[in-house]
Formats: C-alpha cells, structure tokens, sequence
C-alpha cells in the first residue's frame, strides 16, 4: 500500500451513530453523510457492529485525512439537526447521549484497526466490473486479500493476475491493522468479494 493511502490517527476519527438497524441502512447513512458533510477526498468510511445493552444495530465511522479536517466536519455535524443522531471526536460528544456513546465506540474500533468494514476508501471508485488480484492491491487502500476456505501457504496470496467479478460492491474490513477483503470461488474460475449485495449494491442508489 502506498503513502496516500495512510489511515489517520484518532484525532482524525469521528463515529456517527444515526440508529442505522443493519450494514445496509449503515452504508445509505455513509453515502448520505458524504454528501451533507462534503467529505474530502482520501476519507474513510467503515460500518461497526454495535451490540450493547441499549443498542443493536450499526454506527458509522468516518477517518479523515488530518486533525484540521475533522475539526471542520465537526462543525457541520454540529450544525446538522437530525432527531436521535449522535457524534463523537475524541473527548468529544454531540447529539443524543446514547448515540454519542456508540458513535464513540465506533471510532475507538476504527481507531484500533481492529474492526469495521469499509464503504469508502482510497480508490473503491476503481472497484468496478472485473479487475484483478493486483488491481485491489495496487490502486486501492486493501492491503491484503484472503480467499474464504483456501489458507495461505507461505503468507502468499491468490495470483495477482487472477480476475475479480466486483459486483460493484467491495467491503474490505480492518483485521489486525490490515485493511482486508474477503474472496470466494465464482463462475469461470474467477473470484468475487464474499460479502454479496443485498438486494443491489447501495452505490447505485446514489449515482
């Protein structure tokens, strides 16, 4: 993975919890934020599972390239009046307490490189049709791919030249600070993300 492509620190990191129920209402609220919040380019915008006693459902979480602009998408989501919408930057809460609390959750998950599936990234623009293996390593933010059910022997991936059905809809997730995507086996011994869209990818609502 190259430079620009870097993830920010946590002074970079703002989780937004709008009572999204499932990963799809999650990535309608990311393409919804991207446009109501002018996010730069170079952002990065991951879904998180939140399972606590108040809440089930999914929070957002949104990486910007430096400190100086999430001070000012902080300030437009302080002027974004939304009914049960919660915000966190830091020490920092806006919005509804709960909500505030899991957004924060969001972005300390984020934050760790632990966890959190990503909707926008560096060079996802890129991810349609058919590529290949080296094409989401080389112009994209993925840092590694893994194939469900195939280990990899000798820390060695699938052949870089082996061809990728997108489906228009690449979710890599952050699994011990490796942006990751998960492959599977498709038709014509090609391979295709293991996450399906379901029904249509959530992109095509916001051409």
């Amino acid at each position: 993975m190259t430079a620009p492509h870097h993830v920010p620190g946590v002074l970079s990191l703002i989780g937004v919890d709008a009572g999204s129920a499932n990963l799809r209402e999650a990535d309608h609220l990311i393409h919804d934020l991207l446009d109501h919040l002018a996010l730069t380019p170079g952002t990065v915008a991951c879904t998180h599972l939140i399972r606590t006693d108040e809440r089930r459902g999914t929070a957002v979480s949104l990486a910007l390239p430096d400190a100086a602009t999430a001070e000012a998408v902080w300030e437009r989501i302080a002027g974004w009046q939304s009914p049960g919408v919660g915000a966190a930057l830091g020490e920092r809460s806006y919005g509804a307490k709960q909500a505030a609390r899991t957004a924060a959750l969001a972005a300390a998950e984020h934050a760790r490189r632990s966890g959190g599936r990503a909707v926008v990234y560096p060079g996802a623009e890129r991810l349609t049709g058919t590529v290949t293996v080296a094409d989401l390593l080389v112009l994209t933010a993925i840092d590694e791919v893994t194939v469900v059910g195939a280990p990899m022997a000798d820390g060695q991936g699938p052949d870089p030249a082996m061809p990728v059905l997108t489906r228009d809809h690449v979710r890599p997730e952050w699994r011990d600070g490796r942006l990751t995507l998960a492959l599977a086996p498709a038709a014509g011994g090609a391979l295709a993300p293991f996450e399906v869209p379901n029904p249509t990818p959530c992109c095509a609502d916001h051409a």
